[in-house]
């Protein structure tokens, strides 16, 4: 799991693929999102607002077709985190969902608070605590290296 502190840091650190670029292009469109619905750019990215009482999940959960950035609005949330080689396979890997869930001991844990993102690679699962009200957005980026040639 990577930790940034602010959008600038994001920026800073990956401006220099497509693919990274739209997710400060999806950020900069927050004003105009609706809570829940799922919106697009491109191949590469899929992007949803969460403003909501946020469940605490009862096992880590882990992606591999995309990294999954948590931006963090407003409230905050405990992610415990740990290498999916570390913990016990709970149900199977999905391919319609790029879900797998496992269980086991975290090796790590962060408080998340507002202006943070949350970068969770494919080798890492996380396990969230919930929080009584949480704004976030959620991106899902593909781990492929480029895009399709016609986008």
């Amino acid at each position: 799991m990577i930790i940034l502190n602010s959008v600038d840091e994001f920026r800073q650190r990956y401006h220099s693929t497509k693919k990274w670029n739209r997710c400060v292009e999806a950020i900069n469109n927050i004003s105009a999102l609706m809570p829940g619905v799922c919106h697009s750019i491109g191949d590469s990215l899929v992007y949803r607002l969460v403003d909501s009482k946020a469940p605490t999940t009862a096992s880590f959960t882990g992606n591999r077709r995309y990294v999954e950035i948590h931006y963090y609005l407003s409230g905050s949330e405990t992610v415990a985190y740990a290498a999916k080689s570390s913990l016990a396979c709970l149900a199977p890997y999905s391919d319609e969902t790029d879900r797998e869930t496992f269980t086991g001991e975290a090796t790590g844990r962060h408080t998340a608070s507002p202006g943070q993102l949350l970068i969770f690679d494919n080798g890492y699962a996380y396990q969230l605590s919930g929080a009584d009200h949480l704004r976030k957005m959620v991106l899902m980026v593909t781990i492929e290296g480029a895009t399709f040639h016609n986008k």
